[in-house]
């Protein structure tokens, strides 16, 4: 791509960036700005501007860095003050991270949707309108879903078949039922050392609860039309070595229901035994040779490999997250092309309970106490009326739901007449 080289060719007139939220990923995001040649963060919108100023202090940037920025506490604001080439939705937030994008498109900004959250929940919309609107509705380099896809870009362009692709993740069954007040025990932190350091229990129980890897894969899945397994994530335990002995199809021996599926796999057996040379903060994708003399390549140069010589692997095995951040706003502003976006509606995330719940509770969405997000094709989420995980925050439900149920639309009270919800039910209307 030489997005380098074009970035020299215009130091003297910089990308300006809009960041909408200073949190973590921004913050990793920002500590890379400094010693970026032709990008400029413009301006930073974050619920409290003072707070923001602290990140930016906190990763390193200058007086003179921070006087040429503006600080809002409105993401409007911030777009209307103009001069912004490409925003980044950082928040986390599903519903504020729809109005965003809907903001972006209507100013015709290219948009970085770190937020996976709203990607899943509205993205075959919002792209849609984006892509008419001219600009470019991106992925986030730096996390898994951008690293996967791009893995699934080389493979596909080099003529192989995917026959899976996806992340790893530290996984056991009991995770899904885990709880703002049982993380840390997973973790091995007290409350008070996460407290100390900063971190959000309800954000990191998603990660580990199963939400968060639903989520990336149903982006995975909705970026190259890799199906989502019928009954959920399995998280099989795999390491690197074994990726394409276990991530082929059960027809040939391995543990997927079909050939082209996203999988996530977990850095744990089953009795808690750590897998070998796991995957744990890595991507990866398992490639099928087209024919015997690609399949004796794979052996030639060492390529790791089923029995049969047929199925292999190649992997990443860290991502950088916002460090790495700004492949995607250059990818935007430059090359006018995503790293990795919302192409259809393959796959969703349906509120799932944690525990029996009693009619007239409040659900608490990701990573809290009443719900975890389970990934199932689109087809089968729209059939059931499946209430996607987005939505599940602070809405009161109508029924009884057994642990492990799947929550509906009718399930629950819920206003339709948000700009989430009319937005989300516009997508589902036009996948039907």
């Amino acid at each position: 791509m030489y997005l380098y080289d074009e970035l020299v060719k215009r130091a003297d007139r910089p990308v300006q960036v809009g960041l909408i939220g200073a949190g973590k990923f921004g913050s990793m995001f920002l500590s890379q700005v400094p010693t970026t040649l032709g990008l400029e963060v413009k301006a930073i919108a974050d619920l409290d501007p003072d707070r923001a100023r602290q990140s930016c202090r906190t990763v390193g940037w200058s007086d003179a860095q921070l006087k040429a920025t503006e600080f809002f506490d409105s993401t409007q604001t911030m777009i209307d003050a103009g001069g912004i080439d490409v925003l980044v939705e950082a928040t986390g937030n599903p519903i504020a991270g729809i109005a965003h994008a809907k903001m972006a498109i209507a100013a015709k900004i290219h948009i970085v949707m770190v937020n996976v959250e709203a990607d899943v929940l509205a993205g075959g919309i919002l792209a849609k309108e984006a892509r008419e609107a001219g600009i470019v509705y991106s992925m986030a380099y730096g996390d898994q879903p951008a690293l996967t896809i791009e893995l699934v870009e080389w493979a596909r362009a080099s003529g192989f078949h995917v026959v899976a692709a996806g992340k790893g993740t530290k996984y056991l069954p009991e995770y899904h039922y885990s709880t703002p007040d049982t993380i840390w025990d997973h973790y091995g932190l007290t409350p008070e050392q996460a407290a100390q350091a900063g971190m959000n229990s309800q954000m990191f129980n998603s990660f580990l609860d199963g939400t968060k890897s639903a989520l990336e894969m149903a982006a995975i899945s909705n970026g190259t039309g890799l199906k989502a397994p019928d009954d959920g994530l399995a998280f099989p335990p795999a390491g690197m070595d074994d990726l394409a002995h276990i991530l082929r199809p059960r027809s040939v021996g391995g543990q997927l229901e079909d050939s082209g599926m996203v999988e996530v796999v977990t850095s744990v057996e089953r009795d808690g035994r750590p897998v070998y040379k796991d995957l744990r903060w890595g991507v990866y994708v398992v490639i099928e040779a087209p024919n015997d003399y690609a399949s004796a390549c794979f052996k030639q140069y060492g390529m790791n490999t089923d029995s049969t010589g047929r199925y292999s692997a190649m992997y990443k095995p860290f991502h950088l997250i916002g460090l790495e951040l700004n492949m995607s706003i250059l990818s935007a502003a430059l090359l006018n092309q995503p790293t990795g976006s919302t192409l259809d509606f393959h796959s969703d995330v349906v509120a799932t309970a944690k525990r029996d719940l009693n009619a007239g509770e409040m659900l608490d969405g990701e990573g809290g106490f009443t719900v975890y997000g389970k990934l199932m094709p689109a087809s089968k989420s729209l059939a059931v009326g499946g209430l996607p995980i987005g939505l599940a925050h602070r809405v009161k439900l109508n029924n009884k739901i057994k642990r492990d149920q799947p929550i509906t639309w009718a399930d629950v009270e819920i206003d339709r007449g948000t700009e989430a919800v009319i937005t989300r039910q516009a997508m589902e209307a036009l996948y039907r």
